[in-house]
């Protein structure tokens, strides 16, 4: 079988070759690749057979003998485990036959899709992710394999549809928490995963996202310049699911139990009500992790679920009091980072002249239309919509119907910094 671990992006060092592996070993990843690839074949599932049959590779053998579908049927769920009594369900055995016989072609098609899998019995496998209970057998990974297990890791999740103070502050956080050292990890979902990951990339920091489907199916398309840059500034791209795998409402549930198996501490910046951010914080707790929420105003329905989130659980979650506080209470106010401090408005607009620049400050304090800004400022309509062109240029804002919104670094920059700066100005204009 083709030994699928040496076979993504890193599998080999530009002026070295990396050291053999055990024949076996790599057998046995491979055996564990293909399980991993069978729909309905959960880690429990998956840990009965193993303890059943001893290795990936005699499950793969008993799957393809006579009678073996049969007798794979028949195996019972421990006990004690989270199906007791039951047995592995036949349409199960039946796709772990025919995932045998396709063995071959299914190493191929993981080999193509430049993705390197790791398995639980790897010594690259996760700590954290390791320690919870029943980790997914294999990871299938994308970029760099140690990033999954930084010194210190944070989680930022939220709803896909927040307000612009919402993906600012989501921003805010990542970058703060990068400029400590620490990774951020999330979903690479729009709204305030996509803002998370973003933020990290320009602090200079690392960012791991956990897909809801297979790499070759990555979702949602939109993200995926936004995976690429991840992979490339040295983040990765996982999932437990095959690159074929394609993103269905239950497999997110999955990928956030592994966003919140990946980290120290998840943060949830905005979640309506039913939000499947809800379902990471929870998971944390499970695992037995930090579970930090941002507040919002009572009636904002983009904060519904982080306040009854913080009221259910009150002796167990926390409450986001502060960027600064936040990084205090994760314990990593000792570890800035001068390579990627928090960016401020000012650093970020040195280059685009003085209209521009304010055009740039009055967005992150929440101007976002073209009135708004020419209200605030008293200029033309047409010095505003040239100031907003720069900004775009530089990869500052971008326009989403009418309403113009700060992103890269400027995304990061803190309002009240831009509120102090703007109060000096006028103060100095009236002295």
């Amino acid at each position: 079988m083709l030994g699928v671990a040496a076979s993504g992006p890193l599998g080999a060092v530009a002026d070295e070759s990396p050291p053999a592996e055990p024949a076996d070993e790599a057998a046995e990843r491979d055996a564990w690749a293909v399980l991993s690839t069978v729909v309905g074949l959960g880690p429990v599932g998956f840990a009965t057979l193993l303890r059943r049959y001893g290795s990936g590779r005699a499950i793969l053998a008993e799957a393809s003998s006579p009678g073996g579908v049969q007798r794979l049927a028949r195996v019972r769920y421990d006990p004690d485990g989270m199906a007791p009594g039951h047995r592995i369900p036949a349409d199960v055995a039946k796709q772990i036959a025919e995932a045998a016989a396709m063995s071959a072609q299914t190493l191929r098609r993981i080999a193509d899709a430049g993705v390197q899998v790791v398995t639980s019995f790897d010594r690259g496998y996760p700590r954290r992710l390791a320690s919870v209970e029943l980790p997914p057998p294999a990871l299938f990974v994308q970029g760099a394999v140690e990033a999954l297990d930084a010194v210190s890791a944070v989680a930022i999740v939220g709803t896909r549809r927040p307000t612009e103070a919402g993906r600012r502050t989501a921003a805010r956080i990542a970058a703060a928490i990068a400029g400590t050292g620490a990774s951020v990890g999330s979903g690479l979902a729009t709204g305030i995963d996509g803002a998370a990951h973003a933020a990290t990339l320009h602090a200079g920091g690392i960012t791991v996202a956990v897909l809801g489907s297979g790499h070759a199916t990555l979702f949602p398309r939109v993200h995926r310049r936004l995976a690429e840059s991840i992979i490339r500034d040295g983040g990765a791209v996982v999932s437990e699911l095959a690159p074929d795998v394609e993103a269905t409402r239950g497999t997110f549930p999955r990928r956030n139990r592994v966003i919140s198996g990946l980290a120290d501490a998840t943060v949830v910046v905005e979640a309506p009500a039913r939000s499947g951010a809800l379902i990471t914080a929870s998971w944390a707790l499970e695992q037995g992790r930090e579970c930090f929420l941002v507040p919002g105003p009572i009636d904002a329905p983009a904060s519904a679920g982080c306040l009854a989130f913080l009221r259910e659980f009150s002796g167990s979650a926390r409450i986001v009091a502060g960027i600064p506080q936040l990084v205090a209470d994760l314990g990593l106010a000792d570890r800035i980072a001068p390579r990627a401090s928090v960016p401020d408005a000012a650093a970020s607009l040195v280059e685009v002249g003085e209209t521009a620049r304010r055009i740039g400050q009055e967005l992150v304090l929440g101007r976002a239309t073209v009135d708004e800004l020419v209200a605030v400022t008293g200029w033309p309509v047409a010095t505003v919509l040239a100031a907003l062109t720069i900004l775009e240029r530089h990869g500052l804002v971008i326009g989403v119907h009418g309403r113009f919104r700060v992103v890269g670094l400027l995304a990061a920059s803190d309002p009240s910094a831009i509120g102090a700066q703007s109060s000096g100005h006028r103060h100095r204009r009236q002295a």
